[in-house]
């Protein structure tokens, strides 16, 4: 009775709860709102549908549902049974296979390394959110900051003209002056940029030149950045019995905006070019012979569900054992990409709007990235009534989809400590929460000089690249064929119950097959066609490109540091050491002893032995 009464007031467990000691989510609901808002990010806003038109408009849905059904789902349902299995984050989940607890390391380092510019992203949209309290947005027209090259129109700078019987080459002020006129196809126009440009530029960020010239803190990102880090931690600091709640609005109210917007997008002149532009007036089947068309699919799946980030073992660690994860994994895969093809719509309906506007095909108001977001998508805003009023929506719904993917990655964190160290995490988890936000509030500072940007950049490049795929491979690998894919099915057996060979036999086919085939093409390719990195026409410093490659090599030199520890630590010959690090440790099974069975009534309670240590292969026998 005392434990429980100390656990619900520090906030992460309570009296209802199944594990007294770790805690589990108040109910389902905030275990799935939090997966949904996991998943959910600002991808699905800036990146798919992008790919979609790129890649045959409508026709594009099939290689990604049928990725989806090969890559994204498989690997989603096996994190989540994962974690909910053990109730053990992303780096003890590696009981399961000590060889491999490098991997586990890994996914929290580069979700730390991630949470950095992530939250710089977010400090950006709060700017752009707090910018547009304003009666005129100031991104509207050619302020005071603006220079020589803005322009809200192209204008052109010389022609081909008939002058005296002769045709000539002259400057536009030439033709005009004359009461000339330019014949058509010979206009040729002066390199102009449209005031959201410039602001971004010269406003926001006060872009420097490059990575070499840091320049100032940008001081009202950095208090930008300082709030979003506020709001992450406020929301944390009970863990999951908070941030669950939080996630109601944050997951949710997103889709209420995209409502919104869609609905007076669809209103607009020129919305219907834009979303023919978006699925095509005609889709482009033959897209499909392409390769690169399967491969955008399956990469745009992989990153989108945040498979192999760790955030799905730390958030499903939190369940109750008996919980229906299968169900789970479906209900969130299919949110998410409902998501992304339902925000395709509202974002394509407003750009077709604004070339219609600006008398321009749809083809040149549309970018993904930084540039949708902050660039094509505020300049069509502007050009609506009530202009401040999208703006504000838009840029509050990029807040609250950025922070409930950055809630779920700092729980990764936590949760990683607190598995390591839980009576320190019951005593301190507040100060600890605060502490993670401070430090990698400092470390984020770098990303709001004016330099900030290129530092944005080399991070997401680097980190959030082919180190992911390398831990996806290894962790499908190691579960399937070195722990066994069957005892692993059984093991999810235990908590959903048992279900026919034709059930498993997809997720077989998958688990054995198909994905590691899939992920391993996929890692080949991103290796082969990995490049330095570049921001627009700016070209990176080699000592910028050699701190990218530093980033990357930290993260993953601990699976393989790792894994000689544990053979260096364990005994026998070498062949002897292999084998018993390829053995489940003798305290992976459920957490708590009724759910164990006769399968795991050899399992050692993890509080009475250190977890680092490995069994004999004696001690193993399964």
């Amino acid at each position: 009775k005392d434990f429980s009464l100390t656990s619900e007031k520090d906030g992460q467990s309570g009296d209802s709860d199944e594990n007294l000691e770790r805690g589990n989510w108040s109910n389902k609901a905030d275990y799935l709102l939090s997966l949904v808002g996991y998943a959910v990010g600002l991808g699905n806003v800036w990146r798919f549908p992008y790919l979609t038109y790129q890649n045959g408009g409508g026709a594009f849905l099939i290689p990604y549902t049928v990725m989806l059904a090969l890559a994204g789902l498989p690997l989603f349902f096996m994190e989540c049974s994962l974690g909910q299995f053990a109730s053990l984050g992303p780096v003890s989940i590696w009981r399961i296979l000590p060889l491999f607890q490098g991997v586990g390391i890994t996914m929290v380092i580069i979700s730390a390394f991630v949470t950095i510019y992530y939250n710089v992203i977010i400090a950006y949209a709060l700017y752009y959110f707090f910018a547009s309290f304003q009666k005129v947005l100031p991104w509207s027209d050619c302020f005071s900051w603006a220079d020589e090259f803005c322009s809200k129109t192209q204008i052109v700078n010389d022609c081909n003209t008939t002058y005296n019987g002769a045709i000539i080459r002259a400057n536009y002020s030439f033709v005009e002056g004359n009461n000339l006129t330019c014949i058509n196809g010979t206009l040729t126009y002066k390199p102009v940029q449209f005031p959201t440009e410039q602001y971004w530029n010269k406003v926001t960020l006060q872009r420097s030149s490059g990575l070499d010239e840091t320049g100032r803190i940008v001081w009202y990102l950095a208090l930008c950045l300082l709030l979003s880090w506020i709001i992450v931690g406020a929301a944390l600091f009970k863990g999951i019995k908070s941030s669950g709640k939080v996630v109601y609005f944050t997951a949710l109210f997103p889709y209420v905006i995209l409502l919104i917007l869609l609905v007076r997008g669809a209103t607009l002149e020129g919305a219907l070019d834009g979303i023919e532009f978006y699925i095509g007036k005609q889709s482009n089947i033959t897209k499909l012979m392409e390769a690169e068309v399967w491969k955008d699919a399956a990469t745009q799946i992989f990153y989108s569900l945040s498979v192999a980030w760790g955030g799905l073992v730390a958030l499903s660690s939190y369940n109750k054992f008996h919980n229906n994860c299968y169900s789970d994994a479906i209900i969130v895969c299919v949110t998410n990409c409902a998501t992304s093809v339902f925000a395709g719509f509202a974002i394509f309906s407003i750009l077709g709007h604004m070339a219609f506007v600006s008398k321009r095909p749809v083809s040149e108001v549309v970018d993904s990235g930084f540039e949708l977001a902050f660039v094509a998508y505020p300049e069509a805003l502007s050009k609506l009534p009530v202009s401040p009023l999208w703006s504000f929506l838009f840029f509050f719904m990029l807040v609250l989809l950025g922070l409930d993917s950055q809630f779920a990655s700092i729980e990764t964190l936590i949760t990683a400590i607190q598995d390591i160290r839980p009576k320190m995490m019951k005593e301190l988890r507040m100060p600890l929460t605060l502490g993670i936000c401070a430090v990698l509030f400092l470390l984020g500072l770098i990303c709001v000089t004016q330099a900030g940007i290129y530092w944005v950049n080399l991070i997401d490049h680097f980190c959030a690249g082919w180190g992911i795929l390398v831990s996806a491979v290894l962790e499908v690998v190691g579960i399937i064929y070195i722990y066994g894919g069957n005892r692993f099915i059984e093991d999810v057996e235990m908590m959903i119950g048992k279900k026919s060979y034709l059930f498993w036999l997809w997720w077989r086919i998958c688990w054995f097959f198909i994905t590691p085939a899939l992920l391993m093409a996929i890692l080949i390719w991103s290796l082969i066609t990995f490049s330095n990195p570049t921001y627009g026409s700016v070209l990176y410093p080699t000592w910028g490109n050699a701190v990218g490659w530093c980033m990357i090599i930290f993260c993953v030199i601990w699976i393989p540091i790792v894994a000689i520890v544990k053979i260096v630590k364990a005994e026998g010959n070498l062949v002897q050491r292999l084998v018993s690090c390829c053995q489940p440790a003798a305290t992976w099974g459920p957490y708590l002893e009724r759910h164990r069975g006769e399968r795991y009534s050899h399992v050692v309670d993890p509080k009475k032995k250190k977890e680092h240590e490995i069994p004999t292969v004696s001690a193993l026998t399964y």
